[in-house]
C-alpha cells in the first residue's frame, strides 16, 4: 500500500466524522433555533412538561434502538474488513428484524405507560400527553437506527448526515405549527372551563412540540429507505466479490448483536437515567422537603433543560459524530491487529473534539448573556449564571462521549458501563449535598452534572491508557486550544459592552461570535495547534489550506 493511500485511510474517518459532525451541528442549530419560538409559545412551564416527557422517551429509545447504529456499524465494519460482505448484509437484515420487534414494543410501552412514568416517576403528570405523542417516534427511530448503522459500518456517514438534517427540518416546522395551534386550543379549554391557572395551554403546547419529533423521524426514515434501495446494486456487487465462503446463521448474528448492544445500552442508560434521576431528586428535594413554590421549581428546571442543556449539547454533538466514525475505524484497525493505527485514530479523534469543545466552553462562559439575548431568552437572570458555572461540561461531556466510543471500538464494552455506574453514584450523592445542604437549587444540578462528566473522563482515560497502552499528547491537544480559547474569550468579554452601546444587543452579539471564531482560528494557527495534514482531512480541506496559504497563515 502506498504512503498516500495509507494516509488517506488514516484521515478518512476524520473526513467522515467531520461530515457527520457538521450535520450534527446543523441539526442541533436547527433544533436550537426552532426551540426559540416554541419556548416563547409554550413558556418555561411548557418546557418543563416537554423535558419530563423527553427524559422518559430518551430512556425507552435507548433500550429499544439507541444502541443499534453503534452495534450494527461495529459488526458490519468488522465483517467488511475481512471481506465477508454477505455476513455484513446478513447482520443488517438480522438487526432490521430485531428493530421491528423492539421498536414496536417500545412504542406500546411508551403509549400505555405514559401516565405511570410521568406521574409516579417524575412527579410531572402534565407531561403524559406529550409522552404519548412520542410513541410513534420510538418505532421509526429503531428502524432508522439500523439503516444508519449499516451505512456507517460500510464507511459512509453521508446518509446518516443528510437524514439527520431532513429529520430536524420536518421536526422544526411541525413543532412550531403544532405547538402554536395546540397551545391556543389548551387556552381555549381553560377559558371555557373558567380555569385561571393556565395549565392547559403549556400542556397541549408541549404535546404539539413533541409531534414534530415523530414526524421528523418518519421523514428521515423514508429518506434512508430510498437511499438503501439505490444502494442495493452496490450491495449485490460486494456480495458477488465475497470469496470467504463463510455464512453466519441468524441465530449467531442475534447472539452477537445482543452481546454488543447490551453493554452499550447499559453505559448509555446511565447517562439518560442520570437526567431522569436528577429531575426526580431535584423536584423531590425542592417541592417535598424544602417546600419551594412549584411554579418556581418548574421555571428553574425549564431554564436548565431548555436553555443550558440545549446550548451546551450543540458542541457535544461533534464528539458524538466523531465517536460514530471512530468506532468502525477502530474496529477495522483492531481486526487487522494494527495497534499503531488504533493509537493514531484515538489521538486524532480526541484532538478534533478538543479543538471544538474547548473554545465552545470558553465562548459560552464569556458570551452567555449576549447569546441568550440574541436568542430572545430574556426570562430569568439565573440563566447566564448557569453557563458561567457549568460551561466546562461541554469539554468533559464531549471527551467522555468520545472515550466511551473508543473503548467500545477496541472491544472493551464493559468498561464504560462500570465507569458510568461509579460516576452516577458519586454524582447523585453530590447532587443531594449541593441542593439540600448548601441550598444551591438548580446550580447544584449543574455542578453535579459537570462532576459526572469529569469522573467519566478520568475513569475512561485510565482504561484507555491501560488497554491501548496509550499516552495522551497534552500540548497540542489541550494547552494550545485552552490558550487560544482564553485569549478569544477574554477579548470578546471585554469588547462586548462597548459594541452593545454602539450597535445594540443582537448585532453586537453576532459580531462577537464571528470575532470569537476568527480570533480562536488565528491563535490556533499561530501557536501551531493544528497541522496542514489535519486541515486537509476536513471536508473541503484542500480549499481551506489554499486560502490560509494565500493569507500567509500557514
Amino acid at each position: 500500500m502506498s504512503n498516500r493511500k495509507r494516509s488517506n485511510n488514516r484521515s478518512n474517518y476524520i473526513m467522515q466524522g467531520s461530515i457527520l459532525a457538521a450535520a450534527s451541528i446543523v441539526s442541533r442549530l436547527i433544533g436550537m433555533l426552532y426551540r426559540l419560538p416554541v419556548t416563547n409559545i409554550i413558556t418555561d412551564h411548557g418546557n418543563d412538561y416537554y423535558s419530563a416527557a423527553y427524559e422518559i422517551y430518551n430512556i425507552i429509545l435507548l433500550i429499544s434502538s439507541y444502541s443499534l447504529p453503534l452495534a450494527v456499524s461495529k459488526l458490519v465494519s468488522a465483517k467488511a474488513a475481512l471481506g465477508q460482505y454477505r455476513n455484513a448484509y446478513r447482520i443488517f437484515r438480522g438487526a432490521l428484524y430485531m428493530a421491528f420487534l423492539v421498536g414496536l414494543l417500545g412504542s406500546l410501552l411508551t403509549y400505555f405507560g405514559a401516565g405511570f412514568f410521568t406521574g409516579s416517576l417524575l412527579n410531572t403528570p402534565e407531561s403524559e400527553l406529550s409522552l404519548k405523542v412520542l410513541a410513534l417516534a420510538v418505532f421509526f427511530l429503531a428502524v432508522m437506527g439500523v439503516l444508519r448503522g449499516f451505512f456507517q459500518g460500510m464507511g459512509s456517514m453521508m446518509p446518516t448526515a443528510v437524514s439527520q438534517i431532513i429529520e430536524q427540518i420536518f421536526n422544526a416546522v411541525v413543532s412550531i405549527a403544532a405547538a402554536s395551534f395546540l397551545f391556543q386550543y389548551g387556552v381555549s379549554l381553560d377559558q371555557k372551563a373558567g380555569i385561571t391557572d393556565g395549565r392547559s395551554g403549556p400542556i397541549y403546547g408541549a404535546a404539539g412540540s413533541t409531534l414534530g419529533t415523530s414526524i421528523g423521524a418518519l421523514a428521515g426514515l423514508l429518506f434512508l429507505i430510498v437511499v438503501m434501495l439505490m444502494y442495493n446494486r452496490v450491495i449485490q456487487r460486494q456480495m458477488r466479490r465475497d470469496r470467504s465462503g463463510r455464512r453466519d446463521s441468524y441465530g449467531t448474528i442475534l447472539k452477537i448483536l445482543v452481546l454488543t448492544i447490551v453493554p452499550v445500552i447499559l453505559s448509555t442508560a446511565v447517562y439518560n437515567v442520570s437526567s431522569v434521576l436528577d429531575q426526580g431528586v431535584f423536584k423531590y428535594l425542592m417541592l417535598d422537603v424544602q417546600k419551594v413554590d412549584k411554579s418556581m421549581v418548574e421555571v428553574y428546571w425549564g431554564i436548565y433543560v431548555g436553555k443550558y442543556k440545549l446550548l451546551t449539547n450543540v458542541p457535544i454533538a461533534v464528539a458524538s459524530a466523531l465517536s460514530a466514525s471512530t468506532i468502525p475505524a477502530l474496529t477495522r484497525a483492531r481486526m487487522e491487529k494494527n495497534r499503531r493505527e488504533m493509537k493514531r485514530k484515538t489521538e486524532g479523534a480526541i484532538r478534533m473534539v478538543m479543538l471544538i469543545c474547548i473554545p465552545s466552553a470558553f465562548g459560552l462562559t464569556a458570551l452567555a448573556e449576549p447569546i441568550l439575548k440574541l436568542l430572545s431568552w430574556n426570562t430569568d437572570p439565573i440563566a447566564p449564571k448557569l453557563f458561567i458555572a457549568g460551561s466546562a461540561a461541554v469539554v468533559f461531556y464531549g471527551l467522555s462521549t468520545l472515550t466511551n466510543g473508543i473503548l467500545q471500538g477496541i472491544d472493551r464494552m464493559h468498561i464504560p458501563v462500570r465507569n458510568a455506574v461509579i460516576s452516577l453514584v458519586l454524582h447523585l450523592a453530590l447532587l443531594v449535598v449541593l441542593v439540600q445542604v448548601f441550598k444551591l437549587h438548580i446550580f447544584g444540578v449543574v455542578i453535579s452534572y459537570l462532576f459526572f462528566a469529569v469522573m467519566m473522563c478520568i475513569l475512561n482515560g485510565l482504561a484507555i491508557r491501560k488497554y491501548l497502552r496509550y499516552r495522551q499528547e497534552m500540548v497540542r491537544t489541550f494547552l494550545i486550544p485552552i490558550t487560544a480559547s482564553a485569549i478569544m474569550g477574554l477579548s470578546c468579554w471585554l469588547l462586548y459592552p462597548y459594541l452593545e452601546e454602539l450597535l445594540g444587543v443582537r448585532v453586537s452579539a453576532l459580531l462577537c461570535i464571528v470575532l470569537a471564531v476568527l480570533i480562536y482560528g488565528f491563535f490556533i494557527l499561530l501557536l501551531r495547534g493544528i497541522t496542514e495534514e489535519e486541515l486537509r482531512s476536513f471536508p473541503k480541506g484542500y480549499l481551506l489550506v489554499r486560502i490560509l496559504r494565500k493569507l500567509h497563515l500557514l
